[in-house]
């Protein structure tokens, strides 16, 4: 996977002879491994533009043989807004580039361009921070989202991912309520070799507990709690994601280390809303966006980081275990305006 951060302490040290769990190191989750090729890191920004073109589209052509005027600052507030930028983002992206454009003497397309792309990244870096393993043991995550974001497979994705650091991984089929999504996550498990909790029926909170239980006595690194898809708007199923918060922090003392809230990139402005309502019940401490491949609203980071800049861990653009990778803002928005 490309590199994203380096280790948050001390020197880093290479992934075969990662510290152990017990070291006091914390070791980023997204750090950067030495000797890993650039090839790898050309193929992810290959498949990250092919993903957001869609959405990048609408907005790069309008740099081309453009003029610097009005008409052209109205194209792209309509691009920003049709890629799902939100109002708030546009205005701000819009008005820092006029400033730009008037204080540097900007004369031509490419310059405003480049002078757009200096923009969207301060505005997107606020969202860029490396989910960081070996705080605790375990490190207990849990993940929560709207039906058909992609929790279950992104949850599988991740214990994958963090296998490659040595860490241990327990999951929690703490979904009570879908079979499918039960056993989806026991067939991820025996995929990655990784122990799965569950019960056919019964209380999601009571799984989670016996999980976290579970985790502390095998000395586990990380363990990783899923949860029944809902809206927003189905309070007394955010009240059960409350609930089954509280009943871990009683199985550890300052858990869940990590809330996660999963979004589909195709949902738009809708997901902004998802976050605002999952961050004010459970203090969401990062996100996840899912299927950004193929969808025209790439946009909706930025409506994110003007009103609600919660940490995007990692973005997906596809179905494979390497589609799924850390955010990046620089990545992100050379993806977008090329």
């Amino acid at each position: 996977m490309p590199p994203a951060a380096t280790l948050t302490a001390l020197a880093p040290v290479p992934a075969a002879i990662a510290a152990p769990a017990e070291a006091t190191e914390w070791i980023s989750e997204t750090a950067e491994r030495p000797g890993m090729e650039a090839q790898r890191k050309l193929s992810w920004m290959a498949r990250l533009k092919a993903g957001l073109s869609k959405t990048s589209s609408n907005l790069s052509l309008l740099f081309v043989g453009a003029k610097i005027d009005e008409d052209l600052y109205e194209e792209l507030e309509a691009a920003l807004l049709m890629s799902d930028a939100g109002m708030d983002a546009t205005l701000f992206l819009l008005d820092g580039l006029r400033r730009k454009v008037k204080d540097e003497r900007l004369l031509d397309a490419a310059a405003v361009k480049a002078a757009l792309k200096v923009l969207m990244i301060d505005l997107l870096r606020p969202l860029e921070k490396p989910l960081e393993l070996g705080r605790h043991q375990p490190l207990v995550m849990m993940i929560a989202g709207v039906n058909g974001a992609g929790k279950t497979t992104t949850i599988g994705k991740l214990a994958k991912h963090m296998q490659k650091y040595q860490q241990s991984v327990l999951l929690a089929a703490g979904d009570t309520f879908r079979a499918a999504a039960r056993e989806q996550l026991m067939v991820w498990g025996q995929r990655n070799n990784v122990t799965v909790i569950a019960q056919e029926s019964g209380d999601p909170a009571a799984v989670a507990y016996d999980a976290v239980q579970s985790g502390k006595a095998k000395k586990m690194d990380v363990v990783m709690v899923d949860t029944a898809g809902r809206l927003p708007t189905q309070l007394h199923l955010m009240e059960e994601l409350k609930k089954i918060k509280r009943v871990i922090a009683k199985g550890m003392d300052g858990a869940p280390h990590e809330l996660l809230l999963v979004i589909d990139g195709n949902t738009g402005q809708n997901a902004l809303a998802q976050v605002k309502a999952f961050d004010e019940a459970l203090q969401l401490t990062g996100l996840v966006i899912t299927k950004l491949d193929g969808t025209a609203k790439g946009g909706v980071l930025a409506a994110i980081a003007r009103t609600r800049p919660i940490p995007v861990y990692f973005i997906g653009i596809g179905e494979k275990i390497e589609d799924l990778q850390p955010f990046k803002a620089d990545e992100f928005v050379e993806a977008l305006l090329g």
